[in-house]
C-alpha cells in the first residue's frame, strides 16, 4: 500500500481567514485512487476543514501532526498554483525524510520547486496523465532503488 499526503494551497497569501477553491483536492484524489486501488490518501482539508479557525495551540498540534505524517508518507503531492508557505514547509521535511514528491505547478522555476520535487506537472491534467502513463511508477521505483 502506497501513502499518499496531498498537500497544497489553502490560504496562500491572503491576509485573513479566506481559503483557495480545494476542490482540486477531490480531482487530485480521484486520480491517484483510480491508479493505485490499494492506498491511503491523507487530505489535512478534509481532517481539518475549519483549521483557518483554530487557536495558536490547536493549529501548532495539528501543524505538527501533518508534518510528521508527511515524514511518514511515501509520497507527497503538492499543488501549487502560486507559493505556499505551508507546503514549502512540507516539500522540505518530505525531502529530508525521503518521500517522493510530486509539484502540480507551472511555478517550474522556483528553487523550492525545482530543489524539492522528484517530478514537476505543469496542470492537474498533466499530472493526470503522469499517473495513468505509468510515468509516475517509473518514476518512484527509481527513487526507490528498484
Amino acid at each position: 500500500m502506497i501513502r499518499f499526503f496531498l498537500a497544497g494551497i489553502i490560504q496562500g497569501s491572503h491576509q485573513d481567514n479566506a481559503v483557495h477553491d480545494q476542490s482540486y483536492r477531490d480531482r487530485i484524489r480521484q486520480v491517484i485512487e483510480e491508479a493505485f486501488i490499494d492506498s491511503s490518501v491523507y487530505c489535512p482539508v478534509e481532517e481539518h476543514p475549519d483549521s483557518v479557525t483554530y487557536d495558536d495551540n490547536l493549529a501548532q498540534k495539528v501543524f505538527h501532526r501533518h508534518i510528521q505524517l508527511v515524514r511518514e508518507a511515501d509520497v507527497l503531492i503538492v499543488f501549487l498554483p502560486e507559493a505556499s508557505m505551508g507546503s514549502g514547509i512540507e516539500m522540505w521535511e518530505a525531502k529530508q525524510h525521503h518521500t517522493f514528491t510530486v509539484a502540480i505547478t507551472a511555478m517550474q522555476a522556483n528553487w523550492v520547486v525545482r530543489l524539492f520535487s522528484n517530478a514537476i506537472c505543469r496542470s492537474i491534467e498533466d499530472f493526470e496523465a503522469f499517473m495513468r502513463s505509468g510515468a509516475f511508477n517509473e518514476s518512484l521505483d527509481r527513487f526507490q532503488g528498484k
